[in-house]
């Protein structure tokens, strides 16, 4: 089996106050549930927001340190999972299902394996 990095890309900022953040945490957790049970979770992680992030970057042979996110934009990357997968629309679906659940995009993309 292959693996596979579902990122999920969230906006910056607090959520909108109609949004049930405790329902939608709660409905996540069976998501991962039911890919442990199904033998495709390998790991997961939340991040911080991305005004915690550090940038270093080689230049001219020093290290080059900048505060925030690499990139400035209105969404950021909020958290990822590594799972296996028979193939990419298996990955897909998994996606999908985490996708309704949240919201939010869900980019999809395989793991090198070597």
């Amino acid at each position: 089996m292959k693996q596979y990095l579902l990122s999920v890309y969230q906006p910056d900022g607090d959520p909108p106050p109609e949004i049930d953040l405790p329902a939608i945490m709660r409905e996540v957790e069976e998501w991962n549930q039911e890919l442990r049970d199904a033998g495709a979770w390998v790991f997961n992680g939340l991040l911080h927001p991305a005004s915690t992030a550090t940038v270093v970057r080689a230049k001219d042979g020093d290290l080059l340190l900048t505060d925030g996110p690499y990139v400035e934009g209105k969404e950021h990357l909020g958290g990822f999972t590594v799972i296996r997968a028979e193939d990419l629309d298996a990955a897909l679906g998994w996606a999908g299902k985490l996708g309704r659940i949240t919201m939010l995009p869900i980019e999809v993309r395989p793991v090198h394996e070597g």
